[in-house]
């Protein structure tokens, strides 16, 4: 395991750029990890409509950066109180959605260290039932990470301000609800501590037992290369917010992978736009779902057609084929508010 120096950058457009340059530009055969904190921050799910997932007047006001992640998953908050981390690895099947690989490590660290804390869900740690940290996963053809944030200290009031948290993830309504299911981990400490301090703890603790532990410094033209990133994606609008599609059918429905909400534009009895959002956690860009819908007569043969020799669990892991096709074209669930 190589630990990776980002230098102390706390700028999230520039994290998110070296982790991904990381992944697809380090070595194969080799495990990196990589920690940061960000300043006060969104970060969007790869698959998300970010208009719908932030209180956008609030983080104008505050200043709050919003930036969109190359991996699936929900919206979360981050902040000085807030420690990410990231492993990057080679691509193996059996990791892909098995957060339990690669949070273990931390959830023992933690354990040590007085936290109560233990994997739940699809991809949270909780600690005494609140949610002290979330996860998430990308994966290229030869690489992927798996990534989380760590509620350390986090301003936790802001999590429910900023963000613009749908009823259907919540058992209750309104934002006190929101505030109840998260908690920092400093709530657990039998001691007061830094999150430097803690920072450290979780990397001695990884490497308590590596003879070969190492930390990895990037070259000035892999910087180069990072700030290139950070640049041509990361900073720009297209990629952070993206265009709100235009669209006159919307489906959506919670099912045990995530929130799947679809977008469609029905023109002439033909599919004519067709935008998926969700916090599901996909191997493959659902872009490439959305291209093979586009055109098709908007009728349940045709899609069943379309998507006859398509592998859906690559775009939503263990989805059945026959539930996508009924929430793209099935009746209407009646509301029982």
């Amino acid at each position: 395991m190589i630990l990776i120096d980002n230098l102390g950058n706390t700028n999230p457009y520039l994290n998110l750029a070296l982790e991904e340059y990381m992944l697809r530009n380090s070595k194969q055969g080799e495990d990196f990890i990589l920690f940061y904190i960000n300043e006060p921050s969104i970060i969007i799910g790869r698959n998300q409509n970010t208009l719908e997932e932030i209180n956008t007047s609030y983080i104008e006001e505050k200043g709050i950066h919003v930036v969109r992640r190359i991996s699936g998953g929900g919206a979360v908050y981050h902040d000085h109180g807030n420690l990410n981390f990231s492993f990057i690895t080679d691509y193996d099947v059996k990791r892909l959605n098995n957060f339990k690989n690669f949070t273990q490590p931390i959830v023992n660290i933690l354990n040590e260290i007085g936290v109560p804390a233990k994997m739940e869900g699809r991809n949270d740690l909780l600690a005494k039932g609140k949610k002290i940290s979330g996860n998430a996963q990308f994966s290229s053809v030869k690489r992927m990470f798996s990534h989380g944030t760590l509620l350390f200290d986090t301003n936790l009031n802001e999590v429910a301000k900023a963000l613009q948290v749908k009823m259907s993830k919540i058992q209750s309504k309104g934002h006190k609800s929101v505030r109840s299911r998260v908690a920092n981990i400093t709530e657990f400490l039998p001691e007061p501590m830094r999150i430097e301090d803690f920072k450290q703890k979780i990397i001695d603790g990884l490497f308590i037992e590596k003879e070969d532990f190492s930390i990895y410094q990037l070259t000035d033209e892999e910087w180069a290369g990072v700030h290139q990133l950070k640049k041509e994606k990361y900073d720009q609008w297209d990629w952070n917010y993206g265009k709100s599609p235009k669209f006159n059918i919307q489906r959506e429905k919670k099912f045990p992978v995530g929130i799947i909400d679809l977008r469609i534009f029905v023109e002439k009895g033909h599919i004519a736009a067709i935008k998926i959002y969700g916090d599901f956690f996909s191997k493959d860009p659902v872009d490439e779902l959305e291209h093979k819908l586009l055109g098709v007569r908007y009728t349940l043969p045709d899609i069943k057609e379309a998507l006859a020799g398509v592998n859906l669990k690559n775009y939503f892991g263990d989805l059945a084929k026959e539930d996508f096709i009924e929430l793209l074209y099935g009746e209407d669930e009646e509301s029982t508010e």
